[in-house]
């Protein structure tokens, strides 16, 4: 294995690690353990718990940017054809399969507080928003469909699709967020065990 896959490998087991227990609650030796490799090793590597995280938020955060830049640059995307949202909903909610990828955002959106990764955190939001601006959209639809996707975020990580059976407002807010094709999609993957969410076909977000 060579420096740039064994990078890799240590990038994805950081985001394991950082998923599990977040920012606060995950050494190095953790991180170390997960990629089968020694802590100095990754220290060697990254330098810092610190600059570990903001390598592994970032790198989530950029298979947003890629998976929207995918699509807008597959075919010419009309802002007012619903058909070309839902191709975009489509991209976004297929990265959703990896629970991980989904709670090392919402780790880095919640430490906001460390300078580092609250600034980090901005400047990818607004990278995305920029990508979503790409569409000829206005600000408002913009803004609406990064909302929508951040809404689907909150609801996949508290597992909101497995227990639509605990509340009726959580039932109507979670069918009215992924659309009942999408919520059976959600809720029949999440039933395999050991699987998270799967992706929803049909979502417009």
């Amino acid at each position: 294995m060579n420096a740039d896959e064994r990078r890799t490998q240590v990038l994805a087991a950081a985001t394991r690690a950082f998923a599990r227990t977040g920012y606060a609650g995950t050494s190095t030796d953790v991180v170390a353990r997960e990629a089968g490799v020694s802590q100095p090793y990754v220290v060697r590597m990254f330098g810092t718990k610190h600059a570990l995280f903001l390598e592994v938020f970032e790198r989530a955060t950029r298979r947003i940017q890629d998976a929207f830049e995918a699509v807008l640059d597959e075919q010419p995307f009309d802002p007012e054809d619903e058909d070309d949202w839902g191709r975009l909903g489509t991209a976004y909610t297929d990265l959703l399969v990896d629970r991980d990828f989904l709670l090392v955002m919402m780790h880095g959106f919640a430490a906001g507080d460390d300078d580092a990764i609250g600034a980090r955190a901005r400047a990818c939001m607004g990278d995305i928003y920029d990508v979503i601006l790409r569409t000829g959209c206005t600000p408002e639809r913009a803004t609406a469909f990064v909302a929508h996707g951040m809404l689907l975020n909150v609801m996949l990580a508290m597992r909101a699709p497995e227990h639509v059976d605990e509340s009726g407002a959580l039932a109507d807010m979670t069918a009215c967020a992924f659309g009942s094709e999408g919520l059976d999609v959600v809720a029949g993957t999440a039933d395999q065990a050991g699987k998270p969410p799967g992706p929803v076909g049909g979502t417009r977000v």
